[in-house]
């Protein structure tokens, strides 16, 4: 299998971007509501990071979107902390060490944006996600930091920058 390249999302990856991450998240029963699945930025991704401290990067393997994660401005929430965004990998793209090389790049991205900590939610069931952000130094929070709109997401971490 070719290697995988991981850029910056482009404007004509938005409606691939979008299918993968649907995918994903009917894939693995996830709920459509207070999910990212409901997101209206899942079709507009390019335009969404396109702010002060934000990017978006996309995984691409022979021309075929097969994943992406990227790290904002955590919404709602005072503190300069970041998030960890819409983080999904289609099967071909998992177990591969893609998910380590994104959250090093997304955490670079956060440091270089002077956040101070990295926020993210995620699902009960979500077990392999949950081990791969532990072994990248997040520990889980008691409850919610912000409103990211995700009350469906019961799993929250964070780390330092």
């Amino acid at each position: 299998m070719a290697d995988a390249i991981i850029r910056p999302i482009q404007k004509k990856d938005n409606p691939h971007i979008a299918k993968v991450i649907r995918k994903v998240l009917v894939d693995l029963g996830v709920p459509k509501v207070g999910t990212a699945y409901a997101d209206t930025a899942l079709d507009c991704m390019f335009e969404t990071y396109q702010k002060d401290r934000a990017i978006y990067f996309v995984v691409e393997q022979e021309g075929k979107i097969i994943g992406g994660a990227g790290v904002a401005k955590l919404d709602n929430y005072e503190g300069n902390v970041c998030e960890l965004q819409k983080m999904y990998y289609l099967e071909e793209a998992r177990g591969r060490g893609i998910g380590s090389q994104m959250i090093a790049l997304c955490l670079k991205a956060g440091s270089d944006f002077n956040f101070e900590k990295c926020y993210l939610e995620t699902m009960t069931f979500m077990e392999a996600a949950q081990k791969l952000y532990k072994r990248n130094g997040f520990k889980y929070l008691d409850g919610p930091l912000g409103n990211t709109g995700h009350f469906s997401c019961p799993v929250q971490m964070l780390r330092d920058l």
